[in-house]
């Protein structure tokens, strides 16, 4: 019986712990998928955010920028859950003229999304 005493004891203190606990689990993130106008996806393209238009028209204080693995893909992780302006360019492509602004992230989820560059 104190076997069964020790782990109820245990789990009210965990339960108690979990209590206080802020109730987001995961970080908000972003994946941004880049493809090109026919659909194929885009290795090696530079993605940066921005939290307003006049930084992003500005191209300066980007909060993030990653690159493109060799599936067109990259993951923002710890991001807050704004709107955000997005820069996608390789070489002489890019997504100026349509797609800049996406959406508001949803706080504490795994976010999608999907940039054409042309």
């Amino acid at each position: 019986m104190s076997k069964l005493l020790k782990t109820l004891a245990l789990a009210l203190v965990f339960f108690h712990l979990m209590a206080g606990a802020p109730a987001q689990l995961f970080n908000t993130s972003l994946t941004v998928t880049v493809r090109d106008e026919l659909g194929n996806t885009v290795e090696g393209a530079t993605i940066k955010l921005f939290e307003n238009e006049e930084n992003y028209e500005q191209d300066k204080n980007a909060v993030a920028t990653g690159t493109t693995d060799q599936k067109g893909v990259f993951r923002f992780r710890k991001l807050n859950a704004v709107a955000y302006f997005v820069q996608v360019k390789k070489g002489d492509k890019d997504n100026a003229g349509g797609g800049e602004k996406i959406g508001k992230l949803e706080d504490g989820k795994f976010n999608k999304v999907t940039i054409v560059i042309q």
